[in-house]
């Protein structure tokens, strides 16, 4: 019985230690991501930042319609025949 115990609270000594770094790497992202929103918005209130990252975004959503339109016609070539 008293094997049993120390074996029970050892193993809840264990798993209570894995716990905490899991909280604390938790920890450190959440606060890593929160610097990292903040440095963005920071940067956002800078025009030629703003106008570099919509200019980007534009250039992907030009590139993702291009490609669109490349699979539409290539779908247009099979069933024609072509």
């Amino acid at each position: 019985m008293i094997k049993f115990l120390k074996k029970a609270f050892n193993d809840m000594k264990e798993s209570a230690k894995a716990q905490h770094e899991v909280d604390k790497a938790n920890f450190a992202a959440a606060k890593a991501e929160s610097k990292a929103q903040w440095e963005e918005a920071k940067a956002m209130g800078k025009p030629e930042t703003r106008n570099a990252v919509m200019q980007a975004r534009r250039d992907k959503q030009i590139e993702e319609a291009n490609q669109r339109k490349t699979e539409a016609e290539a779908r247009i070539s099979k069933v024609q025949g072509r």
